[in-house]
């Protein structure tokens, strides 16, 4: 039988995955002991052959993944054969590759780890460079959640609206969202400093008067890069100006920043639950699943 189990950051999703899959959900039993270390219990009765974890990794990336791993270590002490494991947001993605001379890897490492364990089969959303995911040596696949943002910015009521790619790295989602909501798309060039982390956006000349604006990117961290366009549309006459993305993390005064940029609306999906989410990527996860698993 196969059996869905929420990891501690993921349990509102987990048990709305398996709900959708019509397959028995299991809550581990979990606490954070007062020097932070996190203990986690299966049901005594534990017995399975196929599992299905569902943990995001934010906040705390470090101690989401350490908790999956603990969970993925003693699933296969208990003799589970198969591991399907759902990260809806995969932490150090950015960090796909050796950007300077000596710096660890860090996307690479935790395919590594995922794959030592025993991971069969990874399933994150809209991970950061797709391209990397190829790196990993279990199976796994990015799941685009832009066609449910795009819908849901249809449901909104936007005036002849513009959809901005903070950078080319975005193009195609700004692409797919403008195809759905039948406008046109533009994008913006970045600059990031590698040591500081400072981006710089470059201007543009263009007219968005009496225009809304959909800025799209995979995620908002620092809400640095959206807040630069944000100003930079709003200078082009803009209205109303929507930031939209998968993974809301919005860092420190993330938030603050937009809004004072010019932003109106922030959406998101649950990847990273936060008072901005406004869809849920469970569907999505669960048709996915339904495609590779034997149900």
């Amino acid at each position: 039988m196969v059996v869905v189990v929420g990891g501690p950051s993921s349990e509102k999703l987990g048990s709305d995955i398996a709900k959708r899959l019509d397959l028995p959900y299991i809550n581990l039993e979990s606490k954070v002991f007062p020097d932070d270390e996190s203990y986690m219990k299966f049901p005594e009765e534990f017995s399975e052959d196929d599992l299905i974890v569902i943990q995001s990794c934010f906040p705390k990336q470090d101690k989401r993944l350490m908790e999956l791993l603990f969970i993925l270590d003693t699933a296969k002490e208990f003799g589970v054969k198969n591991l399907n494991v759902v990260i809806p947001y995969l932490p150090y993605a950015r960090q796909d590759k050796r950007f300077r001379a000596g710096e660890v890897v860090s996307n690479r490492s935790i395919g590594n780890l995922l794959y030592a364990i025993g991971t069969d089969l990874l399933l994150t959303i809209d991970a950061h460079q797709e391209e990397s995911l190829k790196e990993f040596k279990m199976r796994s696949l990015s799941i685009s959640a832009i066609p449910l943002l795009a819908q849901h910015l249809k449901s909104m009521t936007l005036s002849d609206p513009c959809v901005i790619a903070p950078d080319k790295g975005a193009a195609n989602h700004a692409e797919t969202i403008s195809s759905i909501l039948k406008t046109n798309c533009t994008f913006f060039e970045k600059q990031r400093d590698r040591i500081t982390g400072k981006v710089e956006t470059a201007k543009k000349d263009l007219d968005f008067r009496g225009k809304d604006i959909v800025i799209i990117d995979d995620m908002i961290s620092t809400g640095g890069t959206i807040a630069n366009v944000s100003k930079i549309a709003k200078n082009c006459g803009a209205e109303k100006i929507v930031a939209a993305c998968t993974h809301a993390l919005l860092v420190g005064n993330a938030e603050e920043k937009m809004r004072d940029s010019g932003i109106t609306d922030i959406v998101s999906t649950d990847t990273v639950p936060n008072q901005f989410c406004k869809i849920s990527v469970a569907p999505i996860i669960a048709d996915t699943l339904r495609k590779f698993i034997e149900l």
